[in-house]
């Protein structure tokens, strides 16, 4: 007699596909520079510092998703007709199990009267960053860093 095969218990397969094969997780960024520094955030329980925004919703456009996330996060009311494209910033993410993360990094200005960036929802602090801190933020992170040295270095 034959013993059926069983799941072995120590490599749980629930049919969920492998992160590292998921398609790339698409996600906005704001590119805030002021004075030779990049905003970032660090959501509450992360050890890195990210590019301020997040995912795209179904439906929802690259500059919506950017508008929304900013207003969310930072309390920020950017003004939807300067947002402009800068460049995609595509690597593993942080925390994600080899998922790759492909960010639409945007320019964009507050709109008239709005509020400075204060750290609210999941944000649970603010910080400006150059690349001398590529090692406090995760690998698309250091994209960007690489991107805008010339702007933030030229200070």
């Amino acid at each position: 007699m034959t013993t059926p095969d069983l799941p072995d218990p120590s490599s749980p397969d629930d049919g969920a596909p492998e992160p590292a094969t998921l398609p790339p997780l698409r996600t906005v960024g704001w590119l805030n520079v002021r004075d030779g520094r990049l905003l970032a955030v660090r959501t509450t329980g992360k050890d890195r510092f990210f590019v301020p925004g997040g995912k795209v919703e179904p439906g929802e456009s690259d500059a919506e998703a950017l508008v929304r996330e900013i207003r969310e996060e930072l309390g920020v009311r950017l003004d939807p007709a300067s947002v402009r494209p800068g460049f995609v910033a595509e690597a593993p993410g942080h925390g994600l199990g080899g998922r790759m993360v492909r960010m639409h990094c945007l320019y964009a200005e507050p709109a008239p009267g709005s509020p400075e960036p204060t750290p609210s929802a999941e944000i649970a602090e603010l910080a400006w960053l150059t690349p001398a801190d590529a090692h406090r933020v995760p690998p698309a992170g250091r994209i960007v860093l690489d991107r805008l040295e010339d702007v933030l270095l030229a200070v």
